[in-house]
């Protein structure tokens, strides 16, 4: 059985979103709900639905779905890492009805201008509520911001992190910086990374398996199928593939594998990060 450790939903009836405003993001230019995810994925068992927009009120709506919801089975949400009362904003969203589905927190480091965003010392105080509230935090950065990350991970080793998309390569580019980035942060236990996202950063019309293939050995080999899990990046990902084919394309990256480290990857690495 399958877990999606990364998918999202929105509806734009009740907030737009802004990032998918430009003409080639036309065909995710519409509402993404609960049943539309379901439908997509019928493999899927269990999924972990991950924010979208810097917006508070996003985490309880996603919580609410997530308490409803016979797939959805942990939230990743945001709050403002910066916030002198950032720790009361985690109680105040652990310790509501449906406060148990929530397992992480993030925020969009990658649109900050600043590349040493995640080491100012509000971003750590914040990152350590985090942590203290038995969360994971998600760090969706590009390659440039990796240094940051890589002190960030290992100052707060309390705080368990997930790496979204591989820190985003640029598929089809010389993997050498980005790998020796990766292999870094892999190098501190309190990380795990999730194996989604390539397909958008490789060509949307031309991008085959074997351009992927790479980034998915370096990946592999740094933290291993124990730490790695798969994520479908739905409904993102169909600007470059249907769920089938980035699924169908995962599979094929992993073929090689043993039984028990394909189970790693589709299922046991999620299940263990965000307790589902």
């Amino acid at each position: 059985m399958i877990v999606d450790a990364h998918h999202h939903l929105w509806d734009l009836s009740v907030r737009d979103q802004d990032w998918i405003t430009d003409p080639p993001m036309g065909v995710i230019r519409r509402s993404f709900l609960e049943p539309d995810f379901v439908a997509a994925a019928p493999e899927v068992s269990a999924s972990v639905l991950v924010q979208t927009v810097c917006v508070a009120e996003e985490t309880p709506e996603f919580l609410a779905i997530a308490a409803s919801s016979g797939v959805v089975g942990a939230v990743v949400g945001w709050t403002d890492l910066t916030s002198p009362a950032v720790g009361d904003e985690l109680a105040a969203l652990v310790d509501r009805p449906d406060g148990s589905w929530l397992r992480g927190i993030r925020h969009q480091v990658q649109s900050e201008p600043d590349p040493e965003w995640l080491c100012r010392k509000d971003v750590w105080n914040g990152l350590a509520a985090v942590g203290a509230h038995g969360l994971v935090y998600e760090l969706l950065t590009l390659p440039h911001q990796m240094p940051a990350a890589r002190r960030t991970v290992a100052a707060l080793p309390q705080v368990e992190f997930v790496v979204d998309h591989c820190s985003k390569p640029a598929i089809g580019s010389d993997p050498g910086e980005w790998a020796e980035l990766i292999r870094a942060l892999a190098a501190h236990e309190n990380v795990t990374c999730k194996l989604s996202g390539l397909v958008t950063e490789a060509d949307w019309k031309s991008w085959d398996v074997a351009q992927l293939r790479p980034y998915f050995e370096v990946v592999l080999d740094a933290f291993g199928p124990e730490r790695l899990m798969f994520g479908s990046d739905w409904p993102v990902c169909l600007l470059a593939a249907t769920y089938e084919e980035w699924l169908g394309a995962a599979r094929e990256l992993v073929s090689e594998l043993s039984t028990g480290e394909q189970a790693e990857i589709f299922s046991g690495t999620a299940r263990r990060v965000y307790a589902l």
